[in-house]
């Protein structure tokens, strides 16, 4: 197809198919606006509102807000809203308080959130789909029931085929849509040119250009089987995995941090990286489902396996979640109304966020099913709880060399962080003169405190009653009686004759009978202490006997819970030599020591040492701090059923709702108490669910053919788009399921069809009036390249593009989002995704808002864009890097050859003779210095501001941003 001969024919042209992609792509908005309205303003409106503003009771002042045409009306004070105007409306007056005779509601304020989800509603339009009519009048549109929800296409069981020419190759495709096309009386265009279908292929497998040596290569002696051979060599390549990787991104709201505060994710970017291997690896995306979902309760042989597990559960975690928000009761409902919310989305095409308030308006999905599907994933939590709450990281597993030097680094910095609150309570005892807390290191003999001995079970520290060794002691709750033991062993003990002392802090609550064992080269001797007594030495010190000790020989004391009738205390115990023993008496002896806690010198010996301390807990910290860890979420161990939450309100509770699954969807896995979200993910993944495998085909249809065959594609209800190609879909989705879930397989079927490989040929009369929407594809689509696409192109063509996989972009010491330069040249799916700093580019080009599960991005012509591919500083770089790439081509081979290989390069194609004529012209080169790639004239220079500017020309074209 030649588009460029004529330029202003082109420039017409291309205005007209722009227009009928702005009127294509004004749903992909809606749909996200619709999405705003169900999860935010509904809700609101409901809780808030509706009590005194509905058709329901006389208190509305005239102004009803249960129906669109309510607010569009308006009451006493005329329209309640101005759309697109936000600082216009009346609503959003009354609710900030900015009037004293109007505000809404009057017995409170709102939270902040929910005024300013009503701002952003207002200022995108106030899509609002409730059709109820504002008289007094019940709302006649009736949703479909539960019983009747197979009486809609999609949750009716997938269709079988018959295993015949027709319907078992890869032809059916053809076939299905060729029959359709037959019965409309609409004649199919042929498939496009060997360098479109090349360039097609790249973009649509790889995101990126084919280079020229790859058009050389491929557009060899074309032949369908050559075609084969370029869709498995595309398909082998690492970037088709960057490029899936990146589409399903888009639909489960990837993003490396939150907008509130610009907070970031610093390890979002293992999941992106687990998406791009499993791509990559043609995982079973069945399994991937499961991963994502629940990969923590799947089992695993190796840490390999475990590890990828843990990572794909950050799809749970990926919410824009106000952390801010200071009811956390609500904040918890909130964050599983978003994992629902793109659970529903992503898997299955349902609104499931609709049905929180009330039964679904139009759906068969009752307001049970959502608190039964809330209730399984309210068994585990994203957020640790704070003023600022924040989100949950875990350690990934390492190997074992690397897991015990882990354990090493942990255990030492415990150690050292009790060292620190010992000594500091020294210098308070110093300062204040309070004898309470006693030193280790001020003792004679060898002291094992209780942050040194070994325990088994959960013993929980405490200072709270009498001297204590060190900073603490610790008690075992006086629960788990037999499960709980604490061994004190010094890491070394000359040999000798000890006398050894038990410490130990008496209250009424403690046991009569603490069992404590002393191992010495005497063998065990076993001795009763009754810790309600107090110690007889200083109240703190029990002897329990003289031992004799060797050097190879056992020496500790063992302190266990087992059979007592009280707390059992363990502080430290004492072994010291009998030949320090004065008079028999440890009080003697300690008072021959002198041990001086008020010293201006031990003071300042204390601080030097906290110092020397806390700088070697500090390198450990940073050393613990480099373990990898992952996003995700954490189980609570309280797997409960939920109540009902009256209008999503989590302190207005209705009946108790057992856990389960939507119920429209009959599969023989049954509701109960025992569901997690493992049992999900098997409902979710299972082959005979009607709407996963569907949904799934039918996005690998859309990435691949530009729409869907349902162009609703995160919406198969009964208020989305209806199938163009009903068995189609079906037989795609078998496809899907037969081959394990492959990607790559239906990827192959899709790209091997005529179907795909039709040309972007100029519309028939008939074909236009009869589908003008080319919604039965009897020609190709005319496709605008993603920004990543857009910016990865130039970045290849000028020779910059770092094409290396995987890691973080993330600069070391970033705090915060908020004005981030994104300055590496690496593909555009590794730069970081933040919500309040997106790349250059990506906000003019329509990047997909990473705040909700974007099913279609929208595709917008404003004149932005074009200012930023004529002025935008890294554009202008790409340009200069690429003029100065082929001013050294034109003069090492010719100004031919170079214009030649800089359009094969931006267009997959030579240049037209008009073309070439033109580039010659603007660069202020005469046609006689035309020479061939053998006889290069190495006098020929070019004026490279120029050739920049001509390059700029080139990366602004509807040639190089489309793909047809």
């Amino acid at each position: 197809m030649h588009r460029i001969v004529r330029i202003a024919a082109t420039i017409l042209i291309s205005c007209m198919r722009l227009s009928a992609l702005q009127a294509q792509d004004s749903g992909a908005a809606d749909d996200t606006k619709l999405r705003h309205f169900e999860s935010k303003i509904r809700p609101a409106l409901i809780q808030y509102c509706q009590e005194c503003h509905s058709v329901d009771t006389e208190r509305s002042g005239g102004l009803l807000l249960d129906s669109a045409a309510g607010w569009q009306q308006g009451g006493d004070s005329g329209p309640a809203i101005v759309s697109g105007a936000a600082g216009s409306s009346l609503l959003m007056k009354a609710i900030r308080y900015e009037n004293p005779k109007l505000q809404m509601p009057p017995d409170g304020k709102l939270p902040a959130d929910v005024i300013d989800a009503f701002r952003t509603w207002i200022e995108q339009g106030a899509v609002d789909p409730r059709l109820s009519p504002i008289a007094n009048q019940p709302n006649t549109s009736r949703a479909l029931t539960v019983e009747e929800a197979q009486n809609h296409w999609s949750y009716k069981p997938i269709a079988t085929f018959r295993n015949d020419a027709n319907h078992s190759t890869q032809g059916s495709i053809d076939q299905f849509i060729e029959d359709r096309l037959t019965t409309e009386g609409i004649t199919a265009v042929p498939v496009a040119q060997p360098h479109e279908l090349i360039r097609r292929l790249y973009f649509d497998l790889t995101g990126l250009p084919p280079t020229v040596s790859d058009l050389e290569r491929w557009s060899r002696d074309f032949s369908a089987q050559r075609y084969a051979d370029l869709v498995d060599h595309l398909l082998a390549s690492p970037f088709y995995g960057e490029t899936v990787a990146r589409r399903w991104m888009d639909i489960i709201r990837y993003a490396d941090s939150i907008t509130l505060r610009g907070k970031i994710h610093r390890n979002a970017w293992r999941y992106r990286d687990y998406l791009v291997s499993s791509f990559n690896q043609d995982r079973s995306f069945q399994q991937m489902i499961r991963e994502q979902v629940a990969g923590d309760h799947l089992p695993a042989d190796d840490n390999t396996t475990r590890a990828r597990q843990l990572v794909a559960t950050a799809f749970l975690a990926m919410g824009d979640t106000n952390l801010e928000k200071q009811d956390k009761l609500q904040l918890d409902m909130d964050y599983v109304d978003e994992q629902l919310d793109v659970i529903g989305a992503a898997f299955l095409g349902q609104t499931i966020g609709c049905a929180r308030c009330h039964d679904h308006k139009f759906d068969p999905i009752p307001t049970r099913d959502y608190y039964a599907l809330a209730g399984i994933l309210k068994s585990s939590v994203g957020m640790e709880h704070a003023n600022v709450s924040d989100w949950i990281e875990q350690p990934l597993p390492l190997d074992d060399l690397h897991q015990r030097e882990f354990n090493l680094l942990e255990a030492r910095h415990h150690k050292l962080t009790q060292q620190i609150k010992v000594i500091k309570k020294q210098l308070d005892q110093i300062a204040n003169k309070n004898p309470r807390f006693i030193a280790p290191a001020e003792l004679p003999g060898i002291v094992v405190d209780s942050d040194q001995a070994t325990l088994v079970g959960s013993w929980v520290e405490s200072n709270s009653v009498g001297n204590i060794v060190g900073g603490i002691y610790l008690h075992d709750k006086d629960n788990e009686k037999g499960q709980k033991s604490a061994t004190f062993e010094p890491e070394s003990l000359p040999p000798g004759e000890y006398e050894v002392f038990l410490a130990y802090q008496s209250a009424e609550n403690r046991a009569t009978n603490v069992t404590v064992k002393i191992f010495s080269a005497q063998g065990e001797k076993e001795t009763i202490v009754n810790q309600r007594v107090p110690a007889p030495e200083l109240g703190l010190w029990k002897s329990l006997g003289r031992y004799r000790y060797e050097a190879d020989g056992q020496k500790y004391v063992l302190v266990n819970n087992a059979n007592t009738d009280g707390h059992v205390i363990v502080d430290a115990v004492l072994f010291l030599p009998v030949g320090q023993l004065k008079d028999g008496s440890l009080a003697a002896t300690l008072k021959t020591e002198s041990v001086s806690n008020n010293s201006t010198d031990n003071s300042e010996a204390l601080k030097q040492e906290l110092k020397q301390v806390e700088a070697q807990v500090g390198e450990i910290q940073k050393k613990l701090d480099s373990r990898p860890k992952y996003l995700t979420v954490a189980e609570t161990g309280k797997a409960e059923d939920i109540p009902i939450h009256i209008r999503g309100d989590a302190h207005t509770l209705g009946e108790v709702v057992p856990r389960g699954f939507l119920t429209a969807i009959k599969l023989p896995i049954e509701a109960g108490a025992g569901l997690n979200r493992l049992h999900l993910a098997n409902w979710l993944s299972d082959n005979d669910n009607p709407l996963t495998a569907r949904v799934y085909a039918n996005r690998v249809w859309q990435w691949l053919m530009g729409e869907g065959i349902v162009r609703t594609p995160n919406n198969f209800g009964t208020t989305g788009a209806a199938p163009s190609h009903p068995e189609l879909l079906d037989w795609l989705s078998r496809r899907l399921i037969a081959s394990g879930w492959s990607t790559k397989s239906l990827v192959r079927d899709i790209v091997m069809s005529r179907a795909y490989q039709r040309a972007l040929a100029e519309p028939s009369p008939i074909a236009l009036e009869k589908d003008p929407d080319n919604q039965l594809w009897w020609r190709g689509h005319l496709r605008r390249l993603s920004v990543e696409s857009l910016r990865d192109s130039m970045l290849l063509i000028s020779g910059e593009l770092d094409d290396s996989q995987g890691g973080s972009l993330i600069r070391t010491g970033t705090k915060e989002d908020y004005n981030y330069v994104h300055d590496s040249t690496r593909r555009s799916i590794y730069q970081p995704v933040f919500r309040n700093s997106l790349p250059e580019l990506f906000d003019e080009f329509d990047f997909a808002n990473p705040s909700f599960s974007v099913e279609n991005r929208s595709r917008s012509t404003v004149a932005p864009q074009g200012l930023a591919l004529m002025q935008a500083p890294w554009v202008n770089a790409r340009c200069k890097q690429t003029a100065l790439k082929y001013a050294s081509i034109i003069r090492s081979e010719g100004a031919n050859n170079g214009i030649a290989k800089l359009y094969l390069a931006c267009f997959a194609r030579i240049p037209m003779e008009a073309e070439v004529t033109a580039c010659y012209e603007y660069l202020g080169l005469k046609r006689e210095e035309l020479v061939s790639s053998d006889s290069a004239d190495s006098s020929t220079q070019v004026d490279t501001a120029r050739l920049e500017q001509l390059i700029q020309v080139l990366f602004s074209s509807l040639d190089f941003r489309f793909l047809d």
